[in-house]
């Protein structure tokens, strides 16, 4: 078919962070100029659907997040996240007998180096928890090895300035281990390839330089006096750390991979080039909680071995012949990509991907409409060129401006993605295709906890909304969840669903 008798694609629009709340001053969405989003709502098909918790493979009450949102709706299932993989292997004791945790500590053993155990420490359960720094940490000590924690404070899966109370559970939950080092994710976990936050908190781990301090405490009090919050703590060096040595070992304790692999890039891949890093030592043994990339597997052993995902949404759209477009700024083009595909990097026959920087901001609340404008020239053009059957798209602003916590940001940051999806929903409707919109989990329509009146940075358990725009005939949705996502996109391209996907489509058709 050529592309001029095509019809216009299915254009699958995520809106990263759009939760569904009851109104109030700090509900972000109901509270921003949004006439699209009113029309939509008011005139389209719609319906709600759980992100949080068993929904998506998750502990119950556990907030969801983009990784696990994109990857469970590429999916069409429910499977067991790795936080509560983790936890059960913990909880069970077979951690103890990890082969790549056994190895290590033979090797740390016989070098007689220390462990770094560097990784979120947080109870977040987003990149990490602390409870499984912990236990990784006390199956060490209880070896004879010498456990230095090089922590990463949260503030943004967490209240702002609420890494002391985590910090002195974690050294109560796990007393025979040293913090070596307190460094704000903002550092630590760059994902941009902002390398001169990367190098800040390299410097502290492999050179052992930056601000010092005696005690955890002493460095966080230290910070807030300074006016930082736990994301944006400047490197502190603890008592006499004076960096990483030969001889020692490394192991990364997060558990989702975007925000690990910068930082793990620089630490262990020796073609790594990007920016002249501090040199790091050479390792007797390393390890990781999971698989972080194709790219760093030679180098870092996973504790946790990747779950297959067969037969994903993407591959189906493929093996159909048909074309596919992924598009998505920066900050969110990994999970539109990778972990949509089931965390696949491959790029199926028949996929385009277009990447949009994202602004080279301090932080976001600084350019609230971030580069959705960009993105949309980019997306109305690919629809109108009629060469794409199926268009995945994510627009970051909901969730990255309202990880800062300012309300007036996320109130443009929204009033932006609303004016987007206008011009979006006209072109599909000229085309003849149809939009679905939803999102992958809660966050800018809770701008304050609701109990505490504080400033709100982290995800929501609200559900989210799916509304399908220019629908068909006839057609109504039910309430599901995020697995159900991938089966109804499949019932709109008239591709049968196959037995490995186990959420069922919500189209009701009168």
């Amino acid at each position: 078919m050529s592309s001029s008798q095509r019809p216009g694609p299915l254009v699958l629009c995520i809106l990263d962070g759009w939760g569904l709340a009851k109104d109030g001053p700090d509900n972000a969405i109901l509270q921003a100029k949004t006439p699209v989003w009113h029309t939509m709502l008011r005139d389209c098909a719609t319906t709600r659907l759980e992100t949080s918790g068993e929904a998506v493979g998750l502990p119950c009450g556990q907030m969801g997040n983009s990784e696990v949102g994109h990857l469970t709706m590429g999916a069409g299932r429910i499977f067991m996240q790795n936080l509560p993989r983790i936890d059960r292997a913990i909880a069970d004791g077979s951690i103890k007998d990890n082969p790549r945790l056994t190895a290590l500590i033979a090797a740390l053993k016989q070098s007689g180096g220390r462990c770094h155990m560097m990784g979120l420490l947080s109870p977040g359960g987003v990149h990490s928890h602390q409870n499984h720094m912990a236990a990784l940490a006390n199956i060490l000590a209880a070896h004879g090895i010498d456990v230095l924690v090089h922590a990463f404070l949260d503030g943004r899966d967490t209240p702002p300035s609420s890494a002391k109370g985590y910090v002195a559970q974690f050294q109560s939950d796990a007393p025979r281990a040293r913090v070596a080092t307190v460094i704000g994710r903002y550092y630590a976990m760059d994902r941009d390839k902002r390398w001169e936050r990367v190098g800040n908190a390299l410097s502290a781990l492999v050179e052992g330089q930056g601000h010092h301090a005696e005690g955890a405490d002493a460095a966080i009090a230290g910070a807030y006096d300074a006016g930082q919050t736990d994301e944006f703590v400047e490197p502190v060096i603890i008592g006499d750390f004076a960096g990483m040595q030969a001889g020692d070992g490394l192991i990364m304790a997060n558990f989702r991979a975007d925000r690990a692999r910068q930082l793990l890039t620089v630490l262990l891949d020796p073609a790594f080039d990007g920016y002249d890093a501090p040199k790091p030592p050479k390792f007797a043994a390393v390890a990781g909680m999971v698989s972080y990339s194709s790219a760093l597997d030679p180098f870092l052993p996973a504790l946790f071995a990747p779950q297959n995902v067969s037969k994903s949404l993407g591959s189906l759209v493929a093996d159909a012949g048909m074309s596919q477009l992924r598009i998505a700024e920066t900050e969110k083009y990994a999970h539109v990509t990778y972990f949509f595909n089931g965390g696949e990097e491959q790029v199926f026959a028949g996929e385009e991907r277009i990447l949009i920087p994202s602004p080279k901001v301090a932080t976001y609340d600084l350019r609230p409409e971030m580069s959705a404008e960009e993105v949309t020239d980019k997306l109305v053009a690919a629809i109108n060129d009629h060469r794409f059957d199926v268009v995945i798209c994510n627009f970051a602003n909901p969730d990255m401006v309202g990880h800062t916590g300012v309300f007036e940001a996320a109130l443009k940051a929204v009033e932006t993605v609303d004016h987007c999806l206008g011009r979006i929903a006209r072109a599909v409707e000229d085309t003849g295709g149809h939009m679905v919109v939803t999102a992958d989990h809660g966050n800018i329509e809770t701008m304050r906890d609701p109990k505490t009146g504080e400033i709100h940075t982290a995800h929501t358990t609200n559900p989210v909304p799916l509304v399908i725009v220019n629908a068909p005939e006839g057609v109504h949705v039910e309430e599901g969840g995020m697995a159900d996502l991938a089966p109804t996109l499949l019932d709109l391209l008239h591709i049968d669903q196959p037995s490995e996907m186990t959420g069922r489509s919500l189209l009701v058709r009168s």
